[in-house]
């Protein structure tokens, strides 16, 4: 299902901010999806300002591992990408995804303006009464306050690291997912 476009006068692109699990995963997904124009991982929801991934690491700067999504209304919807968004991650385990355990890999969707939080809690409700998930979807839904860019390693990082196990094993299987559901979102058909 998907929402018609918005009208011609809507903004040229908004943002989104989104954390479920770790950025590496959600980063490659959504570098493949049509009406994304930037991805950029990094850290959200914190107390620290520009915390260092291994700050994050510990758990105590209160930050997830987030991508800010700069995308075109006109082109994908913002309840279409939060629907690519629960697609490639768990909302139902807290704080963590597969083998990333701890606050910093939570679920979690930091919203602008007003209609973000509105959109965020129907998809969610969508979701849970069309019974997608075994169990309760637990991600948070929060009002967005500041973003830190990840440090360059980080960024772009299943491109440049294929061969790596975690890509391979974890992140992999993801992409390939997201690219047979959503056939028709990508950027251009697989080769």
């Amino acid at each position: 299902m998907t929402d018609p476009p918005p009208s011609k006068g809507a903004p040229s692109t908004e943002l989104a901010t989104l954390g479920g699990g770790c950025f590496w995963c959600l980063e490659a997904v959504f570098q493949q999806v049509r009406g994304i124009e930037t991805v950029t991982s990094g850290y959200s929801g914190g107390t620290v300002p520009h915390p260092s991934y291994e700050a994050v690491c510990t758990g105590r700067t209160g930050h997830a591992e987030a991508v800010e999504l700069c995308f075109d209304p006109r082109v994908l919807s913002y309840r279409d990408l939060l629907r690519v968004y629960f697609s490639i991650h768990d909302p139902t385990t807290l704080n963590r995804q597969g083998g990333d355990v701890g606050t910093q890999y939570r679920s979690v969707i930091f919203t602008r303006g007003p209609e973000q939080p509105k959109v965020a809690h129907d998809v969610i409700r969508e979701f849970t009464e069309a019974g997608v998930f075994r169990g309760p979807i637990v991600t948070e839904v929060v009002p967005f306050q500041a973003f830190y860019p990840a440090e360059e390693y980080h960024r772009d990082y299943f491109r440049r690291n294929p061969e790596k196990a975690y890509c391979r094993m974890v992140i992999e299987p993801k992409v390939l997912k997201f690219r047979k559901q959503f056939l028709d979102r990508l950027v251009a058909p697989p080769a």
